[in-house]
């Protein structure tokens, strides 16, 4: 990989993480449709660095909202009433939803590390993808806040993260689709989307850096990904702002479209080089 490869794909990952057009699916179609052999060694550690980039950008944008949640967790357990305001009753609800994500991930991480090196399936996915933010658009009524989330709310939308293992499946946009199908109104979908992400990211990111502080040649790698982490987390950091300000005021039905004009080019391409 070089400088400028790790540059295009932290540019990359920073939006697609947020965005609803899936960051896992578009880190194997951008250097496939770019003729980019990159090594998969390298790739993985690009990866996990990007995703920690990323996970950054969450921190940075949320902190106040991450403060106030870990302040009520706390506060409902000192008082033994751990439910009773709104953000310790947010906090656990994010860890639930968490759950279904980390359950299907330990029982097809062989199938998903199978599918992330393959950009016909890949574009498959992406289908998927914009499927579901039609549905969302469809069924959602908007009509609900984010204070009003219940453990029923939580486990559904959990359940929609879950699929989003697969690359190609967007996780922001299946879980604010999780959302809207429960009548919640997008920005407050979107808001819990990024916050729910935010176990599941830590959890994945510990794992992942276990593997990788075993490569031998990590340190000669790293002079080249530290570019691509400093552009995905300002990429994400902006993403993320831009997202839940043009949710107020628009649908998701334009990204459908994109997921489906790169679904589209990619297995043109792919049939062109058979």
């Amino acid at each position: 990989m070089t400088i400028f490869q790790s540059i295009v794909l932290g540019i990359v990952q920073g939006l697609t993480e947020f965005l609803p057009i899936s960051s896992s699916g578009h880190l194997v179609i951008v250097p496939y449709l770019l003729n980019w052999n990159i090594p998969p060694a390298q790739a993985f550690v690009f990866d996990v660095l990007v995703q920690v980039a990323t996970l950054i950008a969450l921190f940075a944008y949320f902190w106040m909202d991450l403060v106030e949640i870990v302040k009520g967790v706390v506060k409902g357990l000192v008082t033994k009433k751990p439910f009773e305001s709104i953000n310790a009753r947010l906090g656990w609800l994010l860890i639930l939803a968490s759950v279904p994500a980390g359950i299907l991930g330990l029982f097809l991480k062989d199938a998903v590390e199978k599918a992330f090196s393959n950009a016909f399936t890949t574009a498959l996915f992406l289908f998927g993808t914009a499927l579901l933010l039609v549905i969302a658009e469809l069924v959602g009524k908007r009509k609900r806040e984010l204070k009003e989330i219940t453990w029923i709310d939580a486990i559904w939308i959990g359940v929609f993260q879950a699929i989003s293992i697969f690359p190609g499946i967007s996780r922001s946009g299946s879980t604010i689709t999780g959302g809207m199908t429960r009548n919640f109104d997008r920005p407050a979908s979107a808001r819990f989307a990024f916050l729910m992400s935010i176990p599941i990211m830590i959890a994945a990111g510990l794992l992942a850096t276990i593997d990788l502080i075993k490569l031998p040649n990590l340190a000669t790698m790293l002079p080249v990904f530290i570019p691509g982490f400093i552009v995905a987390a300002i990429t994400g950091y902006l993403a993320i702002r831009w997202l839940l300000r043009y949710l107020v005021q628009h649908t998701l039905y334009d990204f459908a479209i994109y997921c489906v004009v790169v679904g589209i080019i990619t297995m043109v391409v792919f049939y062109i080089r058979l």
